[in-house]
């Protein structure tokens, strides 16, 4: 037994909200909500809005887009590429002036192990 768990306190993993639970509880509190009115609203039980925000369980697509409607929000999520650090770092590098970019490409070159 953990020691949270000898003080009666949930685990710390219990504790830590979930992007779905904290998109919940921005939600609901942005829409000036109780959990017990979002779960009226949400046709949910204020438990379940509350295991939702402190991350205990995760709402399926459908239950988070639900919940999200009770307070008046639309979930909208989009597709993109994946950001590559090298890209960013080689358009960054591009917008330097001239003389700071020699020198940034100078000291790189130094570091690098090839």
């Amino acid at each position: 037994m953990t020691a949270e768990r000898q003080r009666g306190r949930p685990a710390l993993s219990a504790r830590i909200p979930t992007r779905p639970g904290a998109l919940i509880e921005t939600a609901r509190l942005r829409a000036g909500l109780s959990q017990q009115e979002l779960a009226a609203r949400a046709a949910t039980t204020q438990g379940a809005i509350s295991s939702y925000e402190s991350g205990r369980k995760v709402p399926s697509l459908d239950t988070l887009e639900r919940i999200l409607a009770g307070a008046g929000f639309d979930l909208r999520m989009t597709l993109a590429p994946a950001e590559d650090h090298d890209e960013s770092l080689e358009r960054y590098v591009a917008t330097l002036p001239g003389d700071v970019r020699r020198r940034f490409q100078e000291g790189q070159a130094t570091r690098s192990p090839h």
